[in-house]
């Protein structure tokens, strides 16, 4: 036991993991501030505009993190590269990147103009809801451009391990978009009174002042020299098509995810606005767990990437368990806060005065929620770390036909059948979710035992 702790010990990725990971966790921290702030200011202006606001926004969300995710696909590439010395093919991969970001772009904006109406129409939530879901998805998506130019170019830095500059112009876009929401939304400092509106334009320019901050420190003559950041710019079909080939199933991993999530909102919407509206706050709760464990994730895969550009699987294994302890201890303290003390943290999406009598009832659903979210938060820091190994391998169709399948067995079905024809309530839908989880937790884990993502690379191998 002794000689298994020693080497453990020598052999630990802790501070590497650390670094790599925690400005990556706060880059996801800023975010989150960002989605919980714009979710207590519109809880806080309207039952109606929380409401809508996280059916819309996780909608359009699922639309942006499936082309984000394939522009940032990138990250491995680079990541890959740089551990195998290839720095001058850096430059060549980010062009490819950027690409796809015009694309997308143009895809999000058709997006916006035809199917708007329709999909919400679909939901089947009350009209004065669904009304402001199409203003709040209209904006996110014609704006969408530039979150998925900011995941693109962010993999120049997360590939090669330097992700403070991610961290610092995250939340710089944070300091931006917390008073111009509140401005926005209420009407404030001499802006208009935009409601929810408001908040989708204040996310838009935040993700603007992120872009462009960003790129003054990529294009520069020292990286053009080190990475062809200039030189690498014609089109590669040969990378092009490889980022399509790795980039696709990797998006559509984590993009299932989150439809399954959009799916559950839409039909926790026809159970009641008060269910809704617990729902919406609990997921708001939930993304403290979500985006530090999202963080960890990115990072392990670059690091993963890193490692199997070296030639050397036994490093990733090391900051792959570094990680998961990391991660556990983060989420055992906050396993004990929402268990212990959940009033408190729900109390921010309470408005005061006489207008709170009418969320007695949302504020009990809340707490009894809060302790289902508090066991599946565990098992998906498994589930996200070794997704995150897996990813940055390139080992991405496995993962994406397990997501797949179970989200259609565990989730979807389940849940719009219980729903629609057995008249289950809410808590039933909560255990939907909980299932789902356990189920990816456990399929992950026996992939990456399995421990085929160690022969696997997206790169040009040497000859």
């Amino acid at each position: 036991m002794k000689k298994i702790w020693n080497k453990w010990r020598e052999n630990s990725r802790y501070r590497e993991v650390s670094k790599v990971c925690i400005p990556l966790v706060m880059s996801m921290a800023a975010t989150m501030v960002m989605e919980f702030t714009d979710r207590v200011f519109l809880s806080n202006y309207s039952v109606n505009a929380i409401s809508a606001a996280l059916p819309a926004g996780v909608t359009a969300f699922l639309c942006m993190t499936f082309l984000g995710g394939i522009g940032g696909y990138v990250t491995v590439f680079i990541a890959q590269y740089y551990g195998a010395g290839k720095n001058q093919q850096i430059g060549i991969a980010l062009w490819q990147g950027l690409y796809f970001c015009l694309f997308a772009g143009i895809v999000l904006f058709t997006l916006s103009l035809i199917a708007t109406g329709p999909l919400f129409l679909l939901a089947g939530h009350p009209p004065e809801v669904r009304a402001l879901e199409e203003i709040y998805f209209n904006i996110l998506c014609r704006g969408a451009i530039l979150h998925v130019t900011a995941q693109t170019i962010s993999g120049f830095f997360t590939g090669r391990g330097m992700t403070r500059p991610i961290m610092l112009c995250n939340i710089i876009g944070m300091m931006v978009n917390i008073p111009l929401d509140y401005a926005l939304i209420n009407g404030a400092w001499g802006l208009p009174e935009m409601g929810i509106a408001g908040a989708g334009l204040a996310t838009v320019i935040s993700w603007a002042v992120i872009v462009l901050l960003l790129i003054p420190l990529i294009f520069t003559r020292e990286n053009d020299r080190l990475y062809n950041i200039y030189k690498g710019s014609p089109f590669n079909l040969g990378i092009f098509l490889r980022l399509m080939r790795f980039g696709i199933p990797g998006s559509l991993q984590f993009s299932l995810d989150i439809f399954a999530f959009t799916f559950f909102i839409l039909m926790v919407g026809r159970l009641g606005r008060e269910e809704l509206a617990a729902s919406n706050i609990v997921i708001a709760i939930s993304s403290l767990a979500f985006m530090p464990a999202l963080g960890f994730s990115q990072g392990i895969s670059s690091l993963v990437g890193q490692a199997l550009g070296r030639g050397r699987p036994q490093q990733a294994k090391y900051a792959t368990w570094s990680g998961i302890h990391l991660l556990l201890a983060y989420t055992f303290f906050l396993d004990l806060f929402l268990i212990g003390t959940p009033e408190v943290i729900i109390a921010l999406f309470i408005p005061q005065g006489q207008d709170a009598v009418g969320y007695a009832s949302v504020v009990d659903l809340c707490t009894h929620l809060l302790r289902i979210v508090a066991v599946y938060i565990c098992m998906d820091v498994f589930y996200m770390i070794f997704s995150g190994v897996l990813r940055g391998a390139g080992d991405t169709r496995f993962i994406m036909w397990c997501i797949g399948t179970s989200s259609v067995f565990c989730m979807l079905l389940p849940l719009y059948i219980g729903i629609e024809f057995f008249d289950r309530g809410i808590y039933y839908a909560w255990f939907c979710v909980l299932l789902f989880v356990a189920v990816l937790f456990v399929l992950a884990s026996f992939r990456y035992r399995q421990g085929k993502w160690q022969h696997i690379l997206v790169v040009e191998r040497e000859s």
